[in-house]
This record gives structure tokens, sequence and C-alpha cells, in this order.
């Protein structure tokens, strides 16, 4: 079920799953369907302008009917009873039309970016080797064909033109989060479970919502009407970027001092880098104290030495992620060039540049804000030629060659890559009105340079989608993972920052939050462990929207008091207990080998954060420092890849927080 990219201008070919010569659906409407239980359920299509269409459906027996308008469109709704299947719905305007093996259930919308769209085959989970989609044939998958489009559509494209059984073959390329949320809610429902998975990596939520809510938000009122003048058609985008990139190259090329004559003399095998600093890859620049507060362009070398026996052959250049943007040459020439903070680079230098001897690698990195580098592991960044290998990691010579203040803004390929409303129009409003219970949600990274901003973002999102799919719609967020470097000292962090407003959304009635903080990994921004993920969305949906009587959340931050030199820190989702512990030790079932809480800070009237001690109370935590005697906050796991350990005891992480609502870094 491999997303594919399609085109505007042939949706109306590839969306419809036609039946016959007349009655066409949309891909929501095909075998192995799965509708909502206990619900009205409106079911739609075409067919001849004037034609009455006829509804039957096998689980009560009742028909209905429906006259289709002068552009062919019909609905009818539809009244389910309790979950079963598997049944048929016949659709007769004169030629009779039968959707088969049609099942009752719960119908779920997994949507967001990469980490959503992560396929089961790309993740890592446990018990691998005893996991049998096979058993799992009352599971439905609907995958939604990655499209853009400036205004709403009606139609889609599906992956596989439809609905797919739960099997080993159709598993391998759905959302893993999607499926093993889905997989736990039919272990505990014991009902069908509809999976639909409408997701695209690198994407901000801006793209997700419509363009009458974003138009709310004064920030990017101004944008959502510049998209009025956005050409309706892929190709006509696709010419103006073209044209606005030529342009956006030439200016840039003139003011960046590793072009003359627009010829990359920086990249040239025998330019001398004598007098540039070295910076050791993989690593965020902005962690190096040379390159603190660097945002812009600059060139990286690295020398290698070809082997004879490689020479004539074709080579892969492998860097790892490379944050933000890349043009990456090889003695000179242009071997790749990506846009895309979150893909890794993988580049063939053709053999007729391989030559024995000395070579030169070159990276025109563009970091467009936040942190910049290479990331990824060492192991990640190697030439290759067959099973040989040389590694690229470790130290390179760099040069700053333009600040970010004085690069233009870059055009963006909007043929291609979706601007705010964008998806929303191509890929969830052509889902309209089909009944669904819920949708989880796992997006964010793209958005972390406008962590505050997110707060506002995510509950008009989610406010935006219930107006269309219901008001009762149940939404379940994953925060985000640790990620990068673990720092020593406390610090400032715009992913803390972003998870704090993935919080705030939890102010929405019928809301929850899956935390893994404690599941991230630091050189991979798209951790594998997806069954864990899935497994805590399910916590949440079994008890808010189910009413099942479990524990679905770790401890949250509730309040707190200011004791003398201490803090105490009150905690919901703290009746199981309060403890000390860590995932692997859980995971494995062994004692954890330190009881010391970890992640606190705490700090006084000068804004400066310690490193603190804690101990647990009850449902509470007492936190204090001895370099802080009058202590005004405490915060806890705030840090891009924080070393925390407080569980409750159902063994689910405390959520990151902090006491104060001071100033942090992406206001």
């Amino acid at each position: 079920m491999k997303k594919k990219y399609c085109m505007v201008a042939a949706l109306s070919v590839l969306s419809l799953f036609t039946i016959n010569a007349r009655v066409s659906l949309s891909p929501l409407f095909t075998d192995n369907m799965v509708l909502q239980q206990k619900s009205t359920v409106p079911i739609w299509g075409k067919s001849e302008a004037g034609k009455t269409v006829k509804v039957t459906t096998s689980w009560d027996g009742k028909k209905y009917s429906a006259k289709s308008d002068a552009n062919g469109k019909w609905r009818v709704d539809a009244i389910t009873q309790k979950a079963g299947g598997p049944y048929v719905i016949t659709i007769n305007d004169g030629d009779e039309t039968k959707l088969s093996n049609v099942m009752i259930g719960e119908v779920w919308l997994c949507s967001g970016q990469s980490n959503m769209e992560m396929s089961v085959k790309e993740s890592r989970f446990y018990n691998q080797e005893r996991e049998d989609a096979d058993n799992h044939p009352n599971i439905r998958l609907l995958g939604v064909v990655k499209n853009t489009a400036t205004q709403p559509l009606d139609d889609f494209a599906a992956d596989g033109g439809g609905w797919q059984v739960c099997s080993s073959a159709t598993i391998s390329d759905f959302s893993a989060a999607g499926y093993f949320f889905g997989r736990e809610i039919e272990k505990y429902r014991d009902v069908p479970i509809g999976l639909i998975d409408s997701s695209w990596g690198g994407t901000s939520i801006e793209v997700w919502t419509s363009a009458g809510s974003l138009s709310q938000v004064p920030s990017l009122k101004e944008q959502v009407a510049e998209l009025s003048k956005v050409p309706a058609t892929s190709a006509e985008r696709q010419k103006k970027y073209d044209e606005d990139l030529a342009k956006w190259e030439e200016l840039l090329q003139a003011k960046d001092k590793g072009y003359s004559d627009r010829k990359p003399i920086w990249a040239q095998a025998d330019f001398s880098d004598e007098g540039w600093s070295e910076v050791n890859m993989p690593c965020m620049v902005q962690d190096t104290d040379a390159l603190r507060y660097f945002n812009g362009i600059m060139w990286l070398r690295k020398t290698v030495t070809i082997p004879e026996e490689w020479a004539g052959k074709d080579v892969v250049l492998n860097l790892g992620n490379i944050d933000d943007n890349d043009v990456t040459f090889f003695n000179g020439e242009i071997i790749g060039h990506t846009e895309n903070w979150m893909l890794p680079r993988r580049y063939t230098v053709p053999k007729e540049l391989v030559k024995s001897g000395k070579a030169v690698i070159t990276v025109r990195m563009t970091d467009t804000g936040g942190k910049g580098g290479m990331g990824g592991s060492a192991q990640d960044m190697r030439l290759e030629c067959g099973s040989a290998k040389i590694d690229v990691s470790g130290d390179w010579k760099y040069c700053v060659s333009l600040d970010l203040r004085d690069i233009p803004a870059m055009p963006v390929n909007t043929s291609f890559w979706p601007m705010p409303t964008f998806l929303y129009n191509a890929m969830i409003n052509p889902l309209l009105p089909y009944t669904i219970k819920g949708a989880i949600w796992y997006q964010g990274e793209a958005n972390v340079n406008q962590a505050r901003l997110y707060g506002d973002l995510l509950p008009l999102m989610i406010q935006d989608w219930r107006k269309c799919m219901g008001k009762d719609l149940s939404f379940y967020v994953v925060q985000l993972a640790n990620f990068m470097e673990r720092q020593e000292q406390p610090t400032e962090s715009s992913w803390a920052e972003l998870r704090e407003s993935q919080t705030k959304a939890l102010n929405l009635e019928n809301t929850g939050m899956a935390v893994i903080i404690d599941i991230g990994e630091a050189n991979d921004i798209h951790p594998k462990n997806k069954q864990e993920v899935g497994r805590r969305l399910s916590l949440a949906a079994r008890a808010i929207t189910y009413g099942e009587n479990i524990e679905y959340s770790g401890p949250m931050y509730s309040g707190y008091k200011i004791e003398g030199s201490t803090i105490r820190v009150i905690f919901d989702h703290a009746d199981s207990g309060l403890k000390v512990a860590d995932y692997a030790a859980i995971e494995s079932g062994k004692p954890v080998a330190n009881d010391e809480l970890k992640g606190f800070a705490i700090a006084g009237a000068d804004r400066k954060f310690y490193w603190a001690k804690a101990r647990i109370e009850g449902n509470s935590i007492v936190v204090w420092s001895d370099d802080v005697p009058m202590p005004l906050a405490v915060r806890y796991a705030w840090a891009d890849n924080p070393e925390a350990n407080l569980y409750n005891g159902e063994n689910l992480p405390a959520s990151p927080f902090r006491t104060d609502d001071w100033e942090g870094i992406t206001k």
C-alpha cells in the first residue's frame, strides 16, 4: 500500500473507483470497507443527472433512495447497527452494484507527518517474528494517495483503489503507528476496525488546516490570502516555480562568496581551504561554540582518497540527514541537491567522475533557522563501492559564506510541496462527510521553530476538523519524542516548547496524548518503536472514547507550591503512585539500577536553572537545589533530549513541563 504521488490534473481519472459504466464511488466505498457502528452514515457517489439511486443495506434490509442532481451527485444517509459483518451494500441506478465484505465497527483517521507515515516494514517492534497481520482480517486499511490542491476537492485516490483487508502483504507499507493503534483497539473492543491513513512526511500543521480557520490567525492571514494567487494546476505551479527558482539562484549566487561568475569555486578539488575552520561531523553546528548563533549558508569540504579498484565505477555517497537544504559536489561537479531537512542524503557519484587518488566532497548547506548540520550517526556517513566503504565522518573544513539575514526567501515548489491548506483541500476534505469516530495525530517536528504559535494552531485544527467530522470527534496526539544531542546543563529548547504547546490542546474535551519522551532516538528523528506509540495512543482511546476504567496517561503537572527553599510539584494521573524507572528496564522486566530522579531543574529570581534534587512524596515531587536558596520555578524534561525517569505505577512516563511562563526561544 505504498503511497504514490498524483497530480491534480489527473485526479478525476484516478480518484473515482468506478464500479460500472454509471455509478461511480469514492474509494471510501469499496469492498472490504468499514462503517462506523450505531451511527448515521452518509453514502454518496455519482450517476447520470436526474437518476434515482437506490441503496439497500443487508444488515437491516432497509432501502434508501436519492435523486442525483444536475452534476450527477447523490447521497443517502443510512443507519448502522452494532459492530458486525460481513455485510453487502447494493446500489442500483438501473444497473446494480454490490459492495461485499462490508464491516461495521470503529473508524479512525491517522494523520500527520513522517512519523505517522512511517510504515510497518520501516519500524522496529517487539515480538516481530511472531507478528502475524494475517490474524487480523477485521482490520481494514485505506491509504490516501498524496496530492495537493489550492481549493477543496471532492475526490481522492487510494492505494490499491480502496479498502484493503489487513494481511502481511497489505500492512507492510501502511502506517506503523496507525496499525499498532488499530490492533490494540481491535483487541480490547473486539470489533472491526477501519484505519484511514492520510499523512505526508515533513509537513507542517498549517497544510492540514482549512483556509477559513487559518485566516483567523493574525500571523497567517496575509499568507492565506496570497494563496488565491497560486496557479490552480500543477503544471502552472511548476512553471512558475522554475522561473522563480532560476531568478533566486542567480541572485543568491551573486551574493555567495563560494561562487565566482556563477562557478562554485569553493567546490573545486584544487581550491585551497587552508584557512578554513574545522567541525566534527555529524553534529548540529549550533551545538558548537564557534557556530552557536549561525543561520545561513556554509560550505563544508572533506578530502578522501579513492582506491585504484574504485576508479571508473559508480560510487554512492551517504551523508545522513542535512538540516535544512544542500547542494553536494564531488570534485567540483554537482551530484545531488535536496530541500528537506528530514530526508537522508544518498547520492550517486557517476563513474566518469571517479578516479583514483585525492577527491574532495563539498556540501553547500543552507540552514534556514533553528539548528542546522549533518544529523544521524557516523555510520550514516560513508562512500560505498559495492561492499567496500570509506568513512566520511569526522573532521570537515568549513567556511560561512552568507548570513540568513542576507538571503532572500527561497521559492517553494507548490506543484509538489504542500502550502498552507493544500493537504486539507486534497487529503482531508475529500473524506468528508464519511463518519469517523476519532483521529490520531503524530506531527510537530516541522513546526518546532514556531513552537509557541503551535499552541494556537493545534487546537484550531482540532476544532476545524470537528466542524466537518462532528463535534464529538475524539482526537489523540503523540507528543514529540526525545531527539538530538543531550545537553549537560539546563537549557532553553524549542522542542520542549513544542511539547508544551501540544499539551495545551488537552484543554479541549475528548482529547488525549501519548507521551513518548522515553523512546526517542538521539540520532534519528524517526524513532523506530511505533508499537509502543500505538499502544499508548490506544490507552487514551480506550479510556476517554470507550470509557474503560484504566489509567491512560503518565503523570501530568497540575500545580506547585513554594515551600521555603523547596518547591512541591503536584501531579494528576498519579493515583497508581509515582516511581523512578526507565523504559528499557520496564520493557525487559529488569529492576532499575538507579533510583535517583533525573530531569528536574530549578531557578530563582535570576531565571538561571540548575539541576535539582527531587524526592517523591505521595502524588507530588519535592524539588530543591543548594544553588537556589529562594526558588521560583521548576522544569522537568525541558530539553531536546532530556534524561528523565519519572513514571507512574502503570509504567507511563511523566510529561515534560515547566511551572514558569518566561519567554523562551520561539516567541
